[in-house]
This record gives structure tokens, C-alpha cells and sequence, in this order.
């Protein structure tokens, strides 16, 4: 009886879906699953619909209708869930290593460079006005300044960065 009833609806409810889904921004996949569900629900609690075809029209407009009305209520977040999601002890672990590396090179860097890095790197977030006037050099230099120190320090990390490559 059932798998009669699947087959003599499957048509209707394919072509019903298909004109209901877009109106409400759904799949129309979707809506024909979730159609299904109702009806063996129904036919759980109550048995077959005395009109089926009728009873299958009147299901795919209403759960049209549920979905409308529960897009238009849902809100997005404000950031994707995979942004809000806490490092793993692996990740910690890595990311310590890595600013330890950072921080080890930037100390073997040649004259101002480490004190001018650090201050740039500092989280009260200095202006370029109040580094010059830390480290006692112009502003108008500091972007050259920092140009050369970034220079050494990516020549200082190009090789530990390789040789991890190599490991990893």
C-alpha cells in the first residue's frame, strides 16, 4: 500500500516541489524530503490521506510556507563559526614555536633593527611619531628603516623556514 502510494505521488510531488521551492528560496530536493517525511509521519499516526493527491498539494504549500517564514526570521552571524573556534593544543603549540623562532631572530638582527621590530610590533600600538621619539631617529626614516630590518629578517628566517619544510 505504501510503496503504491509513493509511486502514484512521486510525479506530482516532483512537479509540486519544483513550483513551491524557489518562491521560498528553498531546494526543491529539500522540499520533496521533507514532504516525504510528513507523509510517513501521517501515515504513522493517522494512515493514508483519504485524498492524497489533495493532502500532498496542500503539505508541499505549507512546509513552502514554514520555510519562508524561518528564512526570513533566521539572522547570519557576524562571523563565520570556523572564525570563533579555539585553537587545538597542536595549534598552540606551533603558533608558541613559531612566535619563539620570531622573536629569537629578531634579537640576532644587526644595529637598531630589534629595538625598531619590537616597537613595531608592540601592543600598545605605537604611532610612527612615538617610535622616532623611542628610538631617536626621524620619522621620515623609519620606512626605509624598517624596509632594510624586514630585509634581514627574512634572509635570518628563509633557511630555519626550509629546513622545517624539509622536516615537516
Amino acid at each position: 500500500m505504501t510503496y503504491d502510494l509513493v509511486t502514484a505521488l512521486r510525479p506530482l510531488l516532483t512537479a509540486e516541489a519544483s513550483a513551491e521551492a524557489y518562491a521560498s528560496g528553498s531546494d526543491p530536493g529539500d522540499l520533496e524530503q521533507t514532504v516525504w517525511l510528513r507523509l510517513l509521519e501521517r501515515l504513522q499516526t493517522h494512515g493514508p490521506p483519504s485524498a492524497p493527491e489533495d493532502w500532498l498539494r496542500r503539505a508541499v504549500r505549507a512546509e513552502s510556507r514554514r520555510t519562508r517564514r524561518t528564512t526570513r526570521l533566521e539572522r547570519p552571524y557576524g562571523t563565520e563559526p570556523a572564525d570563533t573556534t579555539t585553537p587545538t593544543p597542536e595549534q598552540r603549540v606551533l603558533a608558541t614555536a613559531g612566535h619563539r623562532a620570531l622573536r629569537e631572530a629578531v634579537a640576532r638582527l644587526p644595529g637598531r633593527c630589534p629595538r625598531l621590530l619590537q616597537a613595531l610590533l608592540s601592543p600598545k600600538d605605537l604611532t610612527y611619531r612615538e617610535i622616532a621619539g623611542e628610538l631617536g631617529i626621524s620619522q621620515g626614516s623609519l620606512g626605509p628603516e624598517r624596509s632594510r630590518c624586514l630585509g634581514c629578517l627574512r634572509r635570518l628566517l628563509t633557511p630555519e623556514v626550509a629546513s622545517r619544510e624539509v622536516r615537516g
